[in-house]
C-alpha cells in the first residue's frame, strides 16, 4: 500500500482539510469565551451563562468514544463527515439562538459534531500513515490547538466589536464547507469487507451519563451546592455506579465501545493515565495563567491572551519539532519522560509567579510550560494508536481522547476549589476587614478593571492574596505532573510499525489498497 513517502503530494489537501476540522472543534472552546458578556446582554439568562461553556464540553467529551468505535465500525470518512454536518447545523442554530436557552442546547448539538471531529481526524490519519511516518503529521496536529487557544479569544473580541456575536459562531461555516468538500473529493480510505455489526448503544449511554455525573459533580462542587450537599453526593455515587455498570456491559457487549482488550497492552493503559493527568494539570494552568495576568498583573483580557504567546509558541515549537524527530529515529519514549519532566519543572516556575515578576520572566516560564507539554501531547495519541491492532485504531484514539478531556474538566474544577478556599483565607489574613465593602472575590475575578480603582492599601494586599493562591494551584499541579513523570518512565517503547493497517475493523482484508485522491 502507499506510504507517506509516496503520496506525500496527494495527503497534503486531506491532511489540510483534517487539521481544519479539528480547528473548528478547538476554536470554538475558545472563540466564545470573549463573546460571553455581549451575548448575556443581548439574550438575558445570567443564570445559564456557564452553561454556554458546559454544555459544548460536555456533549464533546461523552460523544468522543462513540465516535471512535463507529469509525472502526462502518469506516471513518462518512463518520467524519457526519461530524461536520452536525457541528456546522449547531453552529447556524447557536448564532440564530433567541434565547440563552435554544443557545445552549445548540451549543450541545456543536459539541457532538466537535468530538466526531477531533477523534475522527486522528484516526484517520492512522488510516494513511504508518506509524513510523505519523509523528510529523501528529505534531502538526497538536499545534492547532496552540494556534486556537490564541487565535479564538481575539477573533471573539473582533467578531463581538466590529459586526456581532453570532458570528462567532457563523464564521465556522466556510471553514466546515472546505473541509467537507477536500473530504469528500480528495479523501479515499480503504473499502475493507465488513461483517454485520451491533452498536453497543447501551454502553455509549451508560459511560455518557457516568462522565456527565462526573463532570458536572466537579464543575458545580464548591460554586452551585456545597461539596456535602444531597446533589453533589448523589452525583458521586451515580457516577460511580454508572461507570461500574459501563464495565460490565462492555465485558459482554459483541462490540464495546472502549474494548477492554486495549488495557491489555501496558503502553496503552501508561498512556491512558498520562492523558489524565497530564489533562487534569494542563487545563488547570490554561485557565488560571489569565487569571494572573489580568487580576495580579493587570492586562486586560485580550491583552493576556497575547502575553500567552510564548507558552504557545513553546507548544508549537515543540509539538512539530518533536514529531519529526520521531518520524526520523523512530522511537519515542523519550519525548513523553522529558515533557513530563520539563512540564513539572514549569509547573514549579509559574508557582513562583507573584506581583513582583517581570514579565519577561513570566514568559520565560510560560514559554518552558508550552515546550513541555508540545513535548508530550501528540506522541501519547500516537503510542495509544501503535498499540491497538488496526480494528481498533478509532477506539484506542477516541479513549486516549476521552481520558484527557475527563482530566482537564475535572482538573479546572479541582484547582478552582484549591484557589477558592485558599482565596478566602489569604483574605481574611491580609486585606484589612470590611475594606472591600460589599464587593467579593467572585465579582473581583469577574472585573478586574474594578480592583485598579481601589485604594493602594487595599489592592496591594488583594493582589498578593490572589497572588498567594494561584501559587497553591500551580504547586497542586506540579504533584499530577510529577506523577505523570513517573508513569511515563513505566512506559514501554513498544518499534513503531512501518507499514499501515492491514487489516479491517473486522479482522478482514482490504478489497481495495488505501489512497488519497492524486
Amino acid at each position: 500500500m502507499p506510504t507517506a513517502q509516496t503520496d506525500t503530494r496527494a495527503l497534503v489537501p486531506v491532511f489540510a482539510a483534517l487539521m481544519l476540522g479539528m480547528l473548528l472543534a478547538a476554536l470554538d472552546q475558545t472563540i466564545v469565551s470573549t463573546a460571553l458578556p455581549t451575548i448575556v446582554g443581548d439574550l438575558g439568562g445570567l443564570k445559564h451563562l456557564s452553561w454556554v461553556v458546559t454544555s459544548y464540553l460536555l456533549a464533546s467529551t461523552t460523544s468522543t468514544p462513540l465516535y471512535g468505535k463507529l469509525g472502526d465500525m462502518y469506516g471513518r470518512k462518512g463518520i467524519f463527515q457526519l461530524a461536520i454536518v452536525i457541528f456546522l447545523a449547531g453552529s447556524v442554530l447557536s448564532g440564530a439562538a433567541q434565547s440563552m436557552t435554544e443557545l445552549v442546547l445548540c451549543r450541545g448539538l456543536q459539541g457532538i459534531g466537535a468530538g466526531g471531529l477531533m477523534v475522527g481526524a486522528q484516526a484517520i490519519i492512522g488510516d494513511l500513515v504508518p506509524p513510523r511516518e505519523r509523528g510529523r503529521y501528529m505534531g502538526l496536529m497538536g499545534s492547532v490547538f496552540a494556534f486556537a487557544s490564541v487565535v479564538g479569544p481575539l477573533l471573539g473580541g473582533f467578531f463581538v466589536d466590529t459586526l456581532s456575536w453570532r458570528w462567532v459562531f457563523y464564521v465556522n461555516l466556510p471553514i466546515g464547507v472546505v473541509a467537507l468538500m477536500v473530504t469528500a473529493t480528495r479523501l479515499h480510505l480503504p473499502q475493507r469487507k465488513r461483517s454485520p455489526h451491533r452498536v453497543d448503544y447501551l454502553g455509549a449511554a451508560l459511560l455518557a451519563a457516568g462522565a456527565t455525573a462526573l463532570i458536572l459533580l466537579t464543575t458545580w462542587g464548591g460554586n452551585e451546592y456545597p461539596w456535602n450537599s444531597g446533589v453533589i453526593v448523589g452525583l458521586g455515587v451515580a457516577g460511580v455506579a454508572l461507570l461500574v455498570l459501563f464495565v460490565f456491559q462492555e465485558r459482554r457487549a459483541a462490540e464495546p465501545v472502549i474494548p477492554l482488550r486495549l488495557f491489555r497492552s501496558g503502553p496503552f493503559s501508561v498512556t491512558s493515565g498520562t492523558a489524565l493527568l497530564v489533562g487534569l494539570a494542563m487545563f488547570g494552568a490554561l485557565t488560571f495563567l489569565p487569571l494572573f495576568l489580568q487580576v495580579v498583573d493587570g492586562a486586560s483580557p485580550t491583552g493576556s491572551g497575547l502575553l500567552m504567546l510564548p507558552l504557545m509558541a513553546g507548544l508549537l515549537a515543540a509539538s512539530i519539532s518533536s514529531g519529526r524527530l520521531i518520524t526520523r529515529i523512530g522511537r519515542y519514549k523519550v519525548f513523553p519522560v522529558a515533557g513530563a519532566a520539563i512540564m513539572t519543572a514549569g509547573m514549579f516556575l509559574l508557582s513562583l509567579l507573584d506581583v513582583h515578576t517581570a514579565r519577561s520572566t513570566s514568559s520565560l516560564y510560560m514559554l518552558v510550560i508550552g515546550v513541555g507539554i508540545g513535548m508530550l501531547m501528540p506522541v501519547l495519541v500516537l503510542v495509544a494508536q501503535n498499540s491497538a491492532s488496526p480494528r481498533d485504531m478509532g477506539a484506542a484514539t477516541s479513549t486516549a481522547t476521552f481520558f484527557r478531556s475527563i482530566g482537564g474538566s475535572v482538573g479546572v474544577a479541582v484547582f478552582g476549589a484549591i484557589f477558592a478556599a485558599r482565596l478566602g483565607a489569604e483574605i481574611a489574613r491580609l486585606v484589612p476587614r470590611g475594606s472591600l465593602g460589599q464587593l467579593d472575590s467572585r465579582t473581583l475575578l469577574g472585573s478586574p478593571a474594578v480592583m485598579k480603582q481601589l485604594p493602594a492599601a487595599v489592592r496591594d494586599p488583594l493582589m498578593q492574596a490572589f497572588s498567594n493562591s494561584l501559587h497553591t494551584v500551580f504547586l497542586a499541579g506540579v504533584g499530577f505532573t510529577a506523577c505523570a513523570f513517573l508513569l511515563t518512565l513505566a512506559l514501554r517503547e513498544v518499534p513503531l510499525r512501518t507499514a499501515g493497517p492491514a487489516a479491517s475493523p473486522d479482522g478482514g482484508v482490504p478489497t481495495e489498497p488505501s489512497a488519497v485522491a492524486s
